[in-house]
């Protein structure tokens, strides 16, 4: 039986920030794109304002590299040598590269997160518990990382899931579809269409 989509429950938007996906964030300048990311923007604005409308949540997570002395960002070694283009300035707290992009915003809650799972060593439970969140539609980006981490985070901790196969996307599509494959178990799946038609 599906959840009811109302005011216990809240569409993530993992990560949909400038950094990521604007033209003028860190990953565009130096030419880490994707098409299947770059399209998540609008099938994603309808699937808000049918949430907001049905009187539900909507929250984005943010990655975030604190920055240190002189502006020097903590940098996990596996990202250094992944993404060794991040420098000063990206994705650091109140940046324009660390916002939500403008197609989405604004969200009702935000919470940064300094690694995969937006639960780690965040507030986000805190908030959920405080809002009356209780079941949790999850988009953005990337599926295999944020994503699915979070998903799994939120299983552990006896929340209900729903995963848009649509609404989320990786830098490579076989990668997301395996990874959508996977959160099966612990998720249900649903297109963003679904989610309209099921706020309507």
């Amino acid at each position: 039986m599906k959840p009811p989509l109302n005011n216990s429950s809240a569409l993530l938007l993992v990560d949909m920030q400038n950094d990521f996906l604007h033209p003028d964030g860190a990953y565009a300048r130096y030419g880490a794109t994707s098409e299947h990311i770059a399209a998540l923007s609008a099938k994603l604005k309808p699937v808000a304002e049918a949430v907001r409308a049905a009187g539900g949540w909507i929250i984005s997570t943010h990655f975030t590299l604190v920055p240190g002395k002189g502006g020097e960002p903590f940098i996990d070694e596996h990202l250094k040598e992944l993404r060794p283009f991040l420098t000063n300035g990206d994705f650091a707290p109140g940046s324009f590269g660390h916002a939500l992009i403008d197609e989405l915003a604004p969200a009702d809650l935000s919470v940064e997160k300094v690694a995969y799972s937006a639960f780690h060593m965040s507030r986000l439970e805190w908030m959920l518990k405080k809002a009356g969140i209780t079941h949790l539609i999850f988009s953005g980006i990337v599926t295999n990382g944020g994503v699915s981490s979070t998903v799994r985070d939120a299983h552990v901790h006896g929340y209900p899931c729903t995963v848009l196969s649509d609404g989320c996307a990786a830098f490579d599509l076989q990668v997301h579809e395996v990874s959508i494959e996977a959160l099966s178990g612990v998720a249900s799946i649903a297109t963003c269409q679904n989610i309209v038609d099921q706020c309507g």
